[in-house]
């Protein structure tokens, strides 16, 4: 940082993720971003050498490609960078901090300190920011029987799925991982703090982004029989001045839809009840490629550098209130 100014390479930057990595941070007044040369982006040894002159390195890669590039970085030795890894690939590795700053009081500090940090996928991000903070309240057990549901723009599947919806239309709508087995689901289980593996169903919408997780419960198999005001109470408590969480009053008309926070970093959280049948659906709404992805990178590289005014503060406000 021979300049005073931070300096970031996104090692993979032509995917969905980096490019808008790379979109938002070329808006940073605080950083400067480095590139590599197309002809060399799977050299190892011309992206060692850029990774020794730049702060922190953004990893939008392959699992496989993610850990041949840490450990490039880490050859480095003291000069090595720091490392954001938007690949699920360290995700529940203990070397590695995640990066969900508002999931713990500590999680922002700890992640502002850590040379490594996974960011977390999307649907995780909504399961686990409406989770943890219940579990941790002990309003569920952690071996509860949870169910996960939810649906996510096709921009979330990579480059074929978004080839394939924009050209030949896709499906309408798309169950898949109906074989009970997707690559968030062990970050899910691992940092919403459950000991019963939840099942997770995944689905995909034909438009372009947006997001919906949701949860349904049995409030009278809980502990204590909770209400959703107990829910919703616990929630505010604990996102009580995040800027980028905010739990908000369920819709009047109990209907709500997955791209009313395209274009902003924000996780907005619902607690949807039943007082008479005693059930309830916790709901998470975001953007898969702004908190899901992008935007939630940025704040991670924000904290890890050391900088202020978030860049994804002054993205666009959701249209509804």
């Amino acid at each position: 940082m021979a300049s005073g100014i931070p300096s970031v390479f996104i090692d993979g930057e032509a995917g969905t993720t980096g490019l808008g990595i790379r979109d938002r941070l070329l808006a940073h007044p605080g950083l400067t971003l480095r590139s590599i040369a197309a002809e060399h982006r799977k050299d190892p040894a011309a992206r060692r050498d850029l990774m020794a002159e730049v702060d922190l390195v953004v990893l939008c890669l392959p699992d496989d490609a993610a850990k041949e590039s840490t450990a490039l970085a880490d050859s480095l030795g003291n000069a090595a960078p720091k490392l954001l890894d938007a690949s699920t690939a360290h995700r529940v590795d203990p070397d590695w901090a995640y990066g969900f700053p508002e999931m713990q009081p500590d999680q922002a500090a700890r992640i502002a300190r850590a040379r490594k940090v996974a960011n977390p996928g999307c649907y995780p991000t909504g399961a686990i920011g409406l989770l943890r903070p219940l579990v941790d309240a002990g309003l569920i057990p952690p071996d509860y029987p949870i169910t996960i549901n939810a649906v996510s723009g096709y921009s979330g599947g990579g480059k074929s799925m978004i080839a394939a919806h924009e050209s030949a239309g896709g499906p309408a709508f798309e169950l898949y991982a109906l074989g009970l087995e997707h690559k968030h689901v062990p970050e899910t289980q691992l940092y919403a703090g459950l000991t019963r593996r939840p099942i997770f169903a995944p689905s995909v919408g034909h438009y372009r982004q947006g997001m919906l997780v949701s949860v349904p419960l049995h409030l009278d198999t809980l502990p204590g029989k909770p209400s959703a005001t107990d829910l919703s109470a616990v929630l505010t408590r604990h996102y009580d001045g995040c800027g980028q969480v905010r739990v908000v009053p369920p819709t009047a008309d109990g209907k709500l839809e997955p791209e009313a926070l395209n274009d902003t970093n924000l996780l907005e959280l619902r607690v949807y009840a039943n007082g008479q049948h005693r059930q309830a659906v916790l709901v998470a709404l975001l953007d898969n490629l702004g908190k899901g992805a992008s935007g939630a990178a940025v704040q991670n590289i924000e904290l890890m550098l050391g900088l202020s005014a978030p860049v994804a503060q002054a993205m666009r406000e959701p249209a509804h209130a």
